[in-house]
């Protein structure tokens, strides 16, 4: 998920896409002063015709509808594990800012603008501008990070305690609870849900634990950036190697981190490519652009693995309370996950979306103890053989994520306004700008996103059929009128004719076993690639370069930096699998 806030792009060569007041689509040119002030979106593809409201809504419609999800990895495919889908939201947040001066302020000079805010996977979601120009986000000895403390909840020993170091640092002042509330770090969307808050949280807890391996070794005039330089390489190497190949077609992967990429910010030039093969790239000292095929549809794939639940915790699953058993409070919703966060929610528990619209509701200012993530059930850790790392069964056991497909859960049909940056309440909970698919598919119309089809030309890829298009797999969206009648024979033709770019891909990858496909897998590798090219720190560029965090050799996975950052069992699961006797 991305935040949905964005109302405009500025494209590199065209001008500022939005819409005008009819909501149609508009290109508005910027003068040369305010284009340096925008973040470089760039087209990779053709400009496309908009897709008509009409099919927008009745795809949006068939996308949030209720009804069966299918799991990832069925068959013989591999599972994959629920946290990488809020791992993907990270990313994403890594990858793509569009905001104003206001993020900046006024002392920040064009270069220092243009560099911190490149689409290059360097974690500056998460360094910001560094010690210097943001102090507020570090620590006092101005080289780890900052990390907050959780709220005492009353329900055992267990939870009935502040615990450092599990919660996102957090403002504490404001003229309202939300301004309270608000997460001290260097992009806010990272508290937009309580997944993606604790996957940041993890970052932190890695760079400290980089910081404390190093510092023995390394003078303190280098050792932030010593250690910066560490994780943002075992980062990059952890998504080449174990992010990437889950979400995209593997051979694609491949193909790609071999023999360089062939549509994307292409130039000829030294072959290298990171892995010893003959490759094409563009200079490591230009600037990256982010495709808005990339932002507004390809990348958004992660929307698809959404869950409506999850076993989060010993306080949160789907077990029943039983005689002389520690309490349980239920599966922990998707609602909730909106919900105790500093950006969509309130931290406080409550069943009413209105109440998130609320900016002094609730009473809590930091999460509470009892909403701490349990990491063993977003990820499987047996490939470590460690004892004390699986989540229970008797507990719900462990998530995986949604297969990538055409399915949204239907929670995702009512966003709460805040996500979206608004906390006015005026937008009723049924209205169609609370479907987080409609709010997709309408910023496709308004860039003019190439079709799915387009794409596929371009790319020399086998176009998906009619068939393929309205009934994907026979499991993903069912693309019907709003009372259930076969679609407009005019809306049919639209949609097989020039489908939109993000349910293109989301049909493909359904056609594909849940991986991205040649359309959107190439286009999802290609700005992955480019984007650890166009860093300061790459493994692109340094090809002999070997993760030595994890202790396992080359191999170097989402669960070694997870193990390595909250060190060891106790740290990835703190409120145990059950609380001291006496309160059992």
């Amino acid at each position: 998920m991305k935040r949905h806030i964005q109302e405009s792009y500025y494209v590199v060569g065209e001008g500022d896409l939005t819409f005008d007041g009819y909501r149609q689509p508009v290109c508005r040119p910027l003068s040369s002063a305010s284009e340096v002030r925008r973040f470089r979106f760039s087209r990779l593809g053709p400009v496309g015709e908009p897709a008509s409201a009409e099919l927008n809504r009745a795809l949006a419609a068939a996308m949030t509808v209720e009804g069966r999800q299918p799991d990832s990895g069925t068959g013989a495919e591999r599972a994959v594990p629920a946290g990488f889908t809020y791992l993907g939201q990270f990313v994403d947040h890594d990858l793509t800012k569009n905001v104003g001066d206001e993020a900046f302020g006024a002392d920040i000079g064009v270069d220092a603008l243009l560099q911190g805010r490149s689409p290059a996977l360097d974690l500056d979601s998460v360094y910001g501008r560094g010690p210097v120009d943001d102090a507020r986000l570090y620590a006092a000895d101005g080289v780890s990070m900052r990390v907050g403390t959780t709220a005492a909840v009353p329900i055992d020993a267990g939870t009935n305690v502040d615990r450092d170091g599990f919660d996102l640092p957090r403002i504490g002042v404001g003229l309202t609870k939300a301004e309270e509330r608000a997460a001290l770090i260097a992009d806010d969307r990272n508290d937009e849900n309580l997944a993606v808050g604790q996957t940041h949280l993890a970052f932190l807890r890695f760079h400290n634990r980089a910081v404390e391996r190093l510092s023995a070794s390394v003078p303190s005039t280098q050792l932030f950036e010593r250690a910066r330089g560490e994780v943002v390489r075992h980062y990059q190497w952890m998504l080449r190697h174990d992010y990437l190949p889950r979400i995209v077609d593997p051979a694609i992967v491949e193909d790609v981190f071999t023999h360089g990429r062939a549509f994307f910010e292409v130039a000829d030039g030294a072959a290298y490519n990171g892995q010893g093969g003959a490759g094409r790239y563009c200079s490591a000292g230009t600037t990256p652009t982010m495709p808005i095929e990339f932002s507004v549809a390809a990348f958004r794939l992660g929307h698809s693995q959404i869950r409506g639940a999850y076993q989060w915790n010993r306080v949160f699953n789907s077990t029943p309370n039983a005689v002389g058993e520690p309490r349980r409070l239920g599966i922990a919703t998707l609602f909730q996950l909106f919900t105790f966060s500093g950006v969509s929610g309130n931290l406080s528990p409550t069943a009413d979306l209105a109440d998130l619209d609320d900016p002094n509701s609730g009473t809590f200012l930091r999460l509470p103890t009892n909403w701490i993530s349990d990491w063993r059930r977003q990820f499987d850790f047996t490939p470590l053989g460690l004892p004390g790392l699986v989540a229970p069964e008797a507990t719900g056991g462990g998530n995986v994520t949604k297969r990538i497909d055409t399915l949204l859960v239907d929670p995702l049909a009512q966003l709460p306004t805040a996500s979206f940056g608004r906390r006015d309440g005026e937008i009723a909970v049924d209205a169609p700008e609370r479907n987080l698919a409609f709010r997709n598919l309408v910023r496709g119309a308004m860039v003019r996103l190439a079709s799915g089809q387009q794409m596929a030309e371009l790319f020399g890829a086998k176009k998906l059929t009619e068939a393929e298009i309205l009934t994907g797999d026979g499991t993903g969206a069912a693309v019907v009128d709003a009372d259930g009648s076969d679609l407009d024979p005019t809306l049919r033709e639209e949609l097989v004719t020039r489908t939109p770019l993000w349910f293109y891909v989301l049909r493909e990858a359904e056609l594909n076993g849940g991986r991205m496909g040649a359309v959107g897998g190439r286009i999802v590798a290609e700005v992955f690639h480019r984007a650890m090219e166009g860093s300061a720190v790459s493994i692109l560029r340094e090809p002999d370069w070997r993760p030595s965090l994890g202790g396992r050799g080359d191999t170097f996975e989402m669960i070694d930096l997870l193990l390595f950052a909250f060190g060891g069992a106790e740290g990835l699961n703190p409120l145990a699998d059950a609380p001291p006797a006496e309160d059992v």
